[in-house]
């Protein structure tokens, strides 16, 4: 898939704070390495950064265009394009930071183990990931998939619920693990605009979707999920509509 990074990061507050509220978990003090995996457009690295200046940082992540954004804005640190699922650092790290990425690789169960044996003793793993998966948001790809012409060609990108429920990463972790916390919050994220969660979704989770589909389909297929999300999340009478995101974090130490 390829991303664009100006449409993930028109709802950029809204995606930092679930990333702000992981980092302030960690307790770490000066980490000597420190990885974002599935850094994106690098706004989160950025931040990672300003935390622990004198770590040595790496981003990790598979798309170009997000990693061109992140090198023009900020060129010190080290960028490195890597397919997710065969990245591994060279020796142990202190810090796995990884927000709103791990969701899109298959395979937890192998996955998330394996990423706990590449921490140094001390070291952690930092996760967020959205499990969103049984709102409407996320349902209607779904049903617009299922009851167009595009079916044929749009139903193979359906995937299984890709994150799971917080006892199904305990069960992986605990036994590898020193220190294990599992939370959910729910965002009750506030937006403008005439369809905004429309333009949210199509930032991450349509646009693979979108990308499958050629012109005019691709726009037919596009306002059929508009519609059903415009009933779904209804702008309210001062303008705004709301949100509602579930969110899972993992904060594991070794």
């Amino acid at each position: 898939m390829a991303w664009d990074p100006s449409q993930y990061l028109a709802f950029g507050n809204e995606r930092l704070q679930p990333a702000l509220d992981l980092l302030g978990r960690i307790p770490l003090e000066a980490p000597h390495t420190v990885i974002d995996l599935g850094c994106g457009p690098g706004n989160v690295t950025k931040t990672l950064k300003g935390r622990w200046p004198g770590a040595a940082l790496t981003g990790v992540d598979g798309s170009p265009e997000m990693l061109e954004r992140a090198r023009a804005e900020d060129p010190d640190i080290e960028w490195v394009e890597a397919d997710m699922n065969d990245w591994r650092p060279e020796a142990q790290v202190d810090l796995i930071y990884s927000n709103a990425a791990l969701h899109w690789l298959n395979n937890h169960d192998v996955l998330f183990p394996q990423l706990v044996k590449h921490l140094a003793p001390g070291g952690y793993l930092a996760v967020q990931m959205p499990r969103n998966w049984g709102a409407a948001s996320h349902t209607s790809i779904t049903e617009a998939v299922h009851d167009g012409p595009w079916r044929k060609m749009l139903e193979p990108l359906l995937r299984p619920a890709p994150s799971h429920a917080p006892s199904y990463y305990y069960d992986l972790l605990a036994p590898e693990t020193n220190t294990l916390a599992i939370w959910e919050t729910d965002y009750c994220q506030i937006l403008d605009g005439e369809n905004p969660v429309a333009e949210f979704v199509k930032g991450t989770q349509l646009k693979r979707f979108l990308d499958a589909l050629d012109e005019p389909v691709r726009g037919e297929f596009e306002s059929d999920y508009r519609a059903r999300i415009l009933a779904a999340y209804p702008k309210r009478t001062d303008g705004k509509t709301l949100f509602p995101f579930r969110r899972l974090f993992i904060l594991a130490g070794v």
